[in-house]
């Protein structure tokens, strides 16, 4: 029985449910790339790497989309700090998605490993990180500080992306003070904006399984839904707890993906 984009209804189930689950995930603390794109590799090995990523891409933006409408309709946004951050974001995502075609991104493992096990083991030793919401800078400092956030991983987000929107909320809460509801929420503006320049270059380049992308995104924006409802209703403290949980995830199979 065949599905869609040539998989079987087997294999399309566990990509589905993958992009319900990487929603949620990505909705509330980022990282749904660490679950979309191993379920895309797993289930079509014989696509090129930029195909898969561009189809990742185009479902994430979707739960991406709707995760930042959400939190923008309930949370007093940082727009100063969120949107230079979000503008650098997208015009480094689009360098760094050209960058895939001539360095292989999975040179960047055991890097992002241990850059994983640093914001994880600093969560936890500060009980208080992300409790508060009070931003620490202002003026031209808030602005180079947000350049430079966006640019650094916008160009990480286009060239690899796993884990991007965890970074967010960590950067957003170690620079600029952010408690962990603001971080995500400026995290998933800056989200959609590495997203949307990524597509602007795999799109045109044909780098896209149209109906599996989707059918992806459907499932994605539901569980953005789910996420996003979570993150609301129970605020830094549940995020905190999310947030370490996910990481730790992260790390074990990066390190299983590293070593083996």
């Amino acid at each position: 029985m065949i599905g869609v984009d040539g998989l079987d209804a087997t294999l399309l189930a566990g990509v589905m449910l993958a992009a319900f689950a990487a929603g949620l995930v990505d909705s509330a603390v980022g990282g749904g790339g660490l679950i979309q794109i191993p379920a895309l590799f797993s289930a079509l090995p014989r696509f090129e790497v930029a195909t898969l990523f561009g189809t990742n891409k185009f479902s994430s933006i979707f739960g991406t989309i709707n995760a930042a409408w959400r939190y923008t309709r309930r949370v007093r946004m940082p727009w100063r700090t969120t949107l230079p951050a979000a503008l650098a974001a997208f015009a480094c995502s689009y360098l760094g998605a050209m960058a895939v075609a001539w360095l292989p991104p999975l040179l960047l493992r055991p890097l992002i490993l241990l850059l994983l096990i640093a914001a994880a083991a600093y969560t936890f030793m500060r009980r208080d990180f992300g409790a508060l919401h009070a931003p620490q800078h202002s003026g031209g400092r808030e602005l180079v500080y947000a350049v430079l956030l966006g640019g650094a991983i916008g160009f990480y987000d286009g060239f690899f992306g796993p884990a991007t929107g965890s970074f967010l909320i960590f950067l957003f809460i170690r620079f600029f003070g952010f408690d962990f509801l603001h971080a995500s929420a400026a995290a998933k503006v800056v989200n959609v904006a590495t997203n949307l320049a990524a597509l602007v270059y795999f799109v045109p380049h044909g780098h896209l399984l149209p109906w599996l992308a989707v059918a992806m995104a459907v499932c994605n924006v539901l569980g953005s839904l789910c996420g996003t409802h979570l993150a609301l209703r129970h605020g830094s403290r549940f995020l905190r707890v999310a947030f370490l949980c996910v990481v730790s995830g992260f790390i074990v199979k990066f390190a299983v993906d590293t070593f083996r």
